[in-house]
């Protein structure tokens, strides 16, 4: 074994270990098995199948069992789980959490694993390449955003899958909205894209968020307009953040508020605000909940950046709180791509539930992973490595699960006594039906 090999097998065991030590005997050992079959991405040659991955690591067929019940009847909870990957993190101490303005950004996004042929699947989520929503288990991700040697990394901290009797996708939303609000910390801001609106964010209660608009966003003043005659008014006027065309005739846009000028990486960055506005069916109060719009321009892009935020920072910090929002990408991309948990095949409810859960989570450990060790070269014409998920992936494929590993005294096989059950066809938990006449 090449040094390379042994410090990523020996990190990545220390991560496997402190994620599962403290679920029931047996449990955390064959869920380690699990974990480290998706860790090292032996479900790309097995095309989705578990048992061939599991046997893949070098499992023997007893272990291969076991690994596969911890997984799918083991007594474990994703959250516990996450609790104890968050907190080995932190005591690392090579992960720093990013700060703007005293804020802390905390990405939340919704996942799906497209599963267009499973029968009684009734959740569904865009695909853009078929144009329409498919079938598919969606799951909410909450993270917080940091940086390992310079790499953003984010650390999931929760995830909710769709419910089974109401598996409407802004159901869904509204569950995660409702958990951040209910854990989000003073110094905290959800950070979030298109898919969840305003109208969302303040019927949830949430007192800080940051979210992307759409470039025909419009809102209103919380302020009425001079009298004019006729009828008092009970709205306040439009703000057009950004000109549009309709109908061949050009909308102007509504003159900022205030703007503010920086520079970044030698470019000119500017921001453009609109302040203390409502949604535009919403009649002028003082006590109606109010928010900023803030338009980003940078000479690289044509359309600026379209932000919705009730927090009145800075530009710069604006931005930054935004760019933090990608690295929750970046988890369902390894778990799903890198390490092969987009094809899956399983199919009892709970099943369908877990294993996108447990995949993304081993998508953040091997994100985590990578970026603390040196960067891997795919080979002598790979000069300048990145230290990527696939690169880690592709270095533990060619090693198997470490039996002679020296692991904790509860991660062990459960002595369990089971000579007095009933063997072979004698023990399938099955009912004899009884015979029509």
């Amino acid at each position: 074994m090449s040094p390379l090999l042994y410090t990523a097998v020996s990190q990545t065991m220390e991560a496997l270990c402190a994620v599962t030590q403290d679920l029931p005997i047996g449990t955390n050992l064959a869920l380690s098995h699990f974990l480290w079959m998706q860790i090292s991405g032996a479900l790309l040659p097995s095309r989705g199948a578990l048992f061939p991955a599991l046997q893949g690591v070098g499992l023997q067929p007893p272990a291969t069992r076991r690994a596969w019940a911890a997984f799918r009847y083991g007594a474990w909870h994703i959250a516990d789980l996450l609790s104890a990957w968050e907190a080995y993190v932190t005591a690392q101490g090579q992960w720093q959490e990013h700060r703007y303005d005293g804020y802390r950004p905390k990405p939340v996004d919704l996942t799906a694993y497209w599963r267009p042929t499973l029968r009684g699947l009734k959740s569904k989520h865009y695909y853009r390449p078929a144009g329409k929503a498919l079938p598919a288990v969606v799951l909410g991700i909450v993270t917080r955003v940091g940086s390992v040697n310079g790499q953003r990394v984010a650390v999931i901290t929760d995830l909710l899958c769709a419910d089974l009797d109401d598996p409407a996708e802004v159901t869904l939303k509204n569950r995660v909205l409702l958990q951040v609000a209910q854990t989000l910390a003073p110094d905290e801001v959800p950070v979030l894209d298109a898919g969840f609106k305003i109208r969302a964010l303040q019927e949830a209660h949430l007192p800080r968020y940051l979210v992307r608009l759409a470039v025909n966003f419009t809102g209103r003043r919380n302020v009425l307009p001079p009298y004019a005659g006729g009828r008092p008014p009970e709205y306040g006027a439009l703000v057009r953040p950004l000109a549009r065309q309709r109908k061949g005739k050009l909308i102007p846009a509504t003159p900022p508020d205030r703007v503010e000028t920086w520079t970044e990486n030698n470019l000119q960055l500017r921001a453009e605000f609109w302040d203390n506005l409502v949604l535009p069916d919403v009649k002028v109060h003082p006590d109606n909940p109010t928010y900023n719009v803030i338009a980003i321009h940078d000479p690289r892009f044509q359309q600026p950046l379209l932000l919705g935020c009730p927090l009145h920072l800075s530009g710069a910090a604006l931005r930054g709180l935004f760019r933090d929002r990608w690295p929750v990408e970046q988890v369902p991309i390894a778990g799903k791509q890198m390490l092969g948990g987009a094809r899956q095949f399983v199919f009892a409810p709970e099943s369908c539930q877990r294993l996108p859960e447990l995949n993304l989570l081993a998508g953040s450990i091997v994100t985590y992973l990578a970026a603390t060790l040196p960067a891997i070269p795919t080979g002598f014409w790979d000069r300048h490595p990145k230290p990527t998920p696939g690169r880690l992936r592709r270095l533990l494929a060619g090693a198997t699960f470490p039996e002679s590993w020296p692991l904790p005294e509860r991660l062990r096989k459960k002595a369990s006594i089971f000579e007095h059950l009933p063997k072979g066809i004698r023990g399938h938990r099955r009912t004899k039906q009884a015979i029509r006449t």
